[in-house]
């Protein structure tokens, strides 16, 4: 389904968004696309990190008169449409951007697996693709194969051995022992983390006590709870996606796991981890993190909350903002929508965004949040790759 506006107020929750239509489209605007999970199990996560900070974006860009583009500030149009959790719709969906609706450019999808799909195809349209919610480790490669291509948002290695890394300092500490259990969903995101994060542990003398994989559709998270509470591990670690994220953790404070270090992966960070989970939230690590007292990331999730009654969360969502940071400012530096003039003005230049100051090497950002950590309410930084100002992990201390 299609939607057109200058701008737009996005209401969304973790389940359902919805799109108000604003005026009609004047011309000289820049037509921008968009297509990402409104449907299927991967819409509660894309309506939290992805749509609203794409809206934000819109509403920010045509508050202040549009891109200036060569001296003339242009508005954006967004044409929207639901990929629905897949590959293959998200595929018609660019093709469609690209020949139908003939976009000037187009926002990458959400998701690890959807990015790698269509990037074929944004590639061969000649698109730049600032892909943000993908973590792979294929971020050389693939700037390689695709040059239009950059990454913001970290590698499975990095994410895997710097949770290994903070593990590690907690058991040196004597604050958890060697015996850990590791679960991951069968999609490219947590299939990824898996095959890092299982030999590092492994190499970091951990013990891998249980272990196990589920499909993206699970639902039912009690036997996996059940078995790993069997196994007795001190670390519970599951490379997740939103439902699962959320799933397990209701299982784990039913069941009481006792483990003293709790980590699952996207969405973590969301306001509604929080919410859902109350004071069984805190202590629980996760994917991500942020500076959540950084005056930049304050007022981003502020005027978020005002312009589209939707919190951002505390790692990716900023990052999709800042992204769009790098596209305006590198049409404006590139003084034209030729697209390879705007692939250029990314690879070379250097871009002042709301998670700092960003340059692209070899098409990839280096310095990125891997591991953060629910403490009194707030989702702390407890990990990077050298972004600084870490907050030092906690010990979980039970479910209730």
């Amino acid at each position: 389904m299609e939607r057109r506006t200058l701008m737009k107020t996005f209401a969304a929750t973790l389940l359902a968004g919805a799109v108000l239509a604003g005026p009609a489209v004047a011309e000289g605007t820049i037509k921008i696309g968009a297509s990402a999970p409104k449907t299927g199990p991967l819409a509660g996560g894309s309506a939290v990190t992805y749509w609203p900070a794409i809206q934000l974006w819109v509403h920010d860009v045509n508050e202040r008169g549009g891109i200036d583009v060569g001296g003339t500030k242009m508005k954006v149009e967004l044409i929207e449409y639901d990929d629905r959790t897949s590959n293959e719709e998200a595929i018609k969906n660019i093709q469609r951007l690209a020949t139908v609706d003939k976009v000037d450019f187009i926002i990458p999808p959400y998701g690890t697996g959807i990015n790698l799909a269509t990037a074929p195809l944004i590639a061969k349209y000649g698109y730049p693709h600032i892909a943000v919610t993908a973590v792979t480790d294929g971020v050389d490669e693939f700037a390689d194969r695709w040059p239009n291509s950059f990454w913001t948002l970290g590698t499975s290695t990095a994410f895997a051995t710097t949770l290994v890394d903070l593990l590690k300092g907690m058991r040196d500490a004597g604050q958890i022992n060697d015996k850990v259990a590791v679960v991951n969903v069968a999609d490219a995101f947590g299939i990824e983390l898996a095959n890092a994060g299982k030999p590092a542990l492994k190499d970091a003398g951990f013990d891998i006590v249980y272990e196990t994989s589920y499909p993206l559709q699970q639902q039912d998270f009690a036997p996996i709870i059940s078995s790993a509470k069997n196994a007795n591990p001190d670390t519970f670690i599951a490379f997740s996606y939103p439902g699962d994220t959320f799933g397990l953790t209701k299982q784990a404070a039913i069941a009481d796991l006792p483990v003293k270090a709790y980590y699952v992966g996207v969405a973590t960070a969301f306001p509604a981890f929080a919410a859902a989970n109350g004071p069984a939230a805190n202590g629980v690590l996760g994917a991500g993190g942020v500076n959540a007292a950084s005056d930049k990331y304050q007022d981003f999730m502020k005027r978020q909350i005002e312009v589209t009654g939707s919190a951002p969360d505390f790692w990716a969502s900023p990052v999709q903002y800042a992204s769009l940071e790098v596209l305006e400012q590198a049409i404006t530096s590139a003084g034209t929508l030729d697209k390879a003039a705007v692939i250029d003005a990314i690879k070379n230049g250097t871009f002042d965004t709301i998670m700092g100051e960003w340059k692209f090497d070899h098409n990839v950002i280096r310095k990125y949040w891997t591991v953060g950590q629910w403490q009194d309410g707030v989702f702390h930084g407890v990990a990077s790759t050298g972004v600084g100002g870490e907050v030092a992990p906690i010990v979980k201390s039970g479910w209730n």
